[in-house]
């Protein structure tokens, strides 16, 4: 196998790796909410929110728009899948999730800036800035949906154990080769 060829092999594996850990943590703070409650919300929001919303910043580096949207949707579905019993919280997750990353999506690209004039904010402000949007719409979304009340007090847990979870996360993946990665160009 030549250098290329393994270059862009490794970068496959690792992409997909980074897929399954975004998808596998979606999945299990569903499902450990729905057996724990709203209450151990802001719990989950700090250890796996916040490393989707990490892992989400690490693809956008690595995948397309298109793939990346891809796979928002299929995670959401994947949620639903694993989660039947908890139907309306796994329809809240995959909205909130949805919508979370679509405007995490928009704030990152505003960061990046255009390449001609705006250089790029540096990996970290582009990722938590991004995180803070990112986990605003998310905590309003999700627990007012699969709860079916608005409910303040855990709205603004969520919040800010997603943004603190999301900048833990961020800064222990700063140093690692695959966060700033662009993939090999064909």
């Amino acid at each position: 196998m030549e250098t290329r060829d393994r270059v862009k092999f490794i970068h496959g594996l690792v992409s997909w790796l980074l897929i399954l850990v975004y998808v596998v943590a979606m999945v299990a703070a569903n499902l450990a909410v729905w057996w724990f409650g709203p209450w151990s919300s802001p719990i989950i929001a700090f250890l796996l929110i916040g490393l989707d919303l990490m892992m989400r910043d690490v693809m956008h580096e690595r995948l397309d728009r298109k793939r990346l949207a891809i796979i928002v949707i299929v995670g959401g579905f994947i949620t639903w899948l694993v989660n039947p019993a908890a139907q309306q919280i796994a329809i809240a997750s995959a909205i909130a999730f949805s919508l979370a990353a679509l405007a995490n999506w928009i704030a990152y690209s505003m960061l990046t800036g255009d390449g001609v004039n705006d250089a790029p904010a540096p990996w970290l402000i582009r990722a938590n800035g991004s995180n803070v949007v990112g986990a605003a719409v998310d905590s309003i979304v999700f627990p007012t949906m699969a709860f079916g009340v608005f409910l303040p007090e855990i709205i603004s847990l969520q919040f800010v154990a997603k943004v603190a979870g999301g900048a833990v996360w961020c800064f222990v993946a700063r140093d690692y080769p695959a966060v700033e990665s662009t993939p090999p160009h064909e």
